[in-house]
């Protein structure tokens, strides 16, 4: 009988799910957990000791997903002392060190576990690796922009012709022309790695190489977006990986299939202050622009002074998010935020970190100026919010092009920090073009809402997602026939 039970457990449906040990992936990777929770597969999380902690300090996450009994979480080290700063520009350090700990602990808990689908990261190439090499199926999730990660596949046509490294010429409007379906829109500037000089020794394109390699070894590719905003980028990328789901946007997703309807809770790495929403209660309908760089961008001092005089000289209401860690390479100081605040305080309010999903669907925020992270923009979208795109690094420069020129649902201002040219784009936005952004944006939110509707493309792909893990995990069905449910 136990010998039975070990082989049931062995063959029955059983994902674990591995992000990148950041905001943004743990929140998507969170939002695909709950929804494979909800279709009855078995899941376990594996998150870093670091992140599981704040999960807990911040969030309802360990009483959420109690209520799901096959669900576990189980965490690992990172690899870094405790008081690594676990920052942006030490992302190396944190990749690195990880991946030493991850690769021993994964064959272990895959030969050990039950485990019958991995679903990683894309950048972890080496769970791919590892899944093969034991023989369990795996399933990449990439967290990025589509429009990033088509960029990304056809990154060795693009050494092969010359466009990459950049050479020579400094122009970043100059046309990369060998990129599909891109020919008359990428520019130098908007390339995921626009200062890109030497390919061979650059951690970021190495590792977006490996990343694209890794892909046609994994039994498919999950993204977090839907056909009728990528639907063009989705069918040049199923021709390296024909079983490719767009299942997004995942929290809108999940909000639907949940019974009671409630927005998806939060997934914050950071203690959110719910007095922004107190704040906005008292604004009049779509008079705030919302001001957020997500969790990793950084500002100089004088970039955070720019924008803040083109804010506070354009007479729109903001609210801003102001992480303790915002400014490079600098002291924080509140006492400096505080005087910043003092100085505007009938028309903008700050915080160290908001509430997004609630901030964005609020009344009172007409605009959202942002870094361009994929969750962010797919939020946007969803809550009809027009954007202005300061992207700074990998697939933000990609899908700010995307926002402005592609879906036009935004403005794109990269590279270009003063305060005349933000007061200028913050009118436009929230003035001069607000109605014409609104319908754009309008539009692609009523596409998204259809998409995880039933019978929708997104609603579909994820049931089709869920039936092919089914069929993973029953490899051995004449065993345990009845294990699927």
């Amino acid at each position: 009988m136990e010998h039975h039970n070990t082989i049931e457990a062995k063959m029955c449906p059983h994902v674990l799910l591995f992000p990148l040990p950041i905001q943004s992936p743990i929140n998507s990777m969170l939002q695909l957990a709950e929804l494979f929770c909800l279709a009855g597969l078995q899941v376990t999380f594996l998150n870093t000791n670091h992140n599981q902690q704040l999960l807990y300090r911040h969030t309802n996450v360990e009483s959420r997903f109690r209520q799901y009994p096959k669900f576990q979480f189980r965490t690992i080290s990172d690899g870094l002392p405790d008081d690594h700063p676990r920052s942006f520009p030490m992302f190396e350090d944190l990749i690195n060190s990880l991946q030493a700990v991850a690769e021993p602990f994964l064959r272990d808990i895959l030969t050990e576990s039950g485990v019958t689908c991995v679903i990683p990261d894309g950048l972890f190439y080496y769970a791919v690796d590892i899944c093969n090499e034991v023989g369990v199926s795996v399933i990449s999730f990439d967290t990025i922009s589509p429009c990033c990660l088509w960029v990304y596949l056809c990154f060795p046509k693009l050494i092969q012709t010359g466009d990459i490294p950049f050479k020579g010429n400094d122009d970043l409007d100059m046309l990369i022309e060998n990129v599909p379906g891109m020919e008359d829109l990428l520019r130098r500037r908007d390339f995921p790695f626009y200062r890109l000089t030497n390919c061979a020794t650059d951690l970021y394109c190495q590792l977006a190489l490996k990343e694209i390699q890794s892909i046609p070894r994994s039994h498919g590719l999950i993204l977090n977006t839907f056909e009728d905003l990528d639907g063009p980028l989705l069918s040049h990328i199923r021709s390296h990986c024909p079983q490719t789901y767009a299942v997004g946007p995942l929290h809108l997703q999940l909000k639907t299939r949940l019974a009671d309807k409630r927005m998806s809770s939060s997934n914050s790495l950071w203690e959110e202050d719910h007095s922004s929403i107190q704040w906005l209660d008292a604004q009049p309908i779509e008079s705030v622009i919302y001001v957020s760089f997500g969790s990793l961008a950084t500002l100089t001092k004088e970039e955070m002074l720019e924008f803040w005089h083109g804010l506070v000289n354009s007479g729109i209401r903001f609210l801003w998010v102001m992480r303790s860690d915002l400014l490079r390479e600098e002291e924080f100081s509140h006492q400096f935020v505080k005087e910043l605040a003092a100085g505007c305080k009938e028309r903008a309010y700050i915080v160290s970190w908001a509430p997004q999903e609630k901030v964005l669907s609020h009344p009172a925020i007409g605009g959202f100026l942002t870094h361009s992270g994929w969750n962010s923009t797919m939020e946007s979208i969803v809550e009809r919010k027009p954007m202005i795109c300061w992207a700074v690094y990998v697939d933000q420069r990609v899908t700010s092009r995307f926002v402005g020129e592609v879906w036009k649902i935004g403005l794109d201002m990269k590279d270009i920090c003063d305060r005349d040219n933000i007061e200028k784009v913050v009118k436009d936005l929230m003035v001069t073009n607000k109605e014409k952004l609104k319908k754009s944006v309008d539009k692609l939110s009523m596409l998204a809402e259809i998409s995880v509707g039933e019978g929708g493309s997104s609603y579909n792909a994820f049931e089709y997602l869920v039936d092919d893990i089914k069929k993973l995990g029953r490899r051995d069905k004449d065993i345990n026939p009845n294990c699927i449910g």
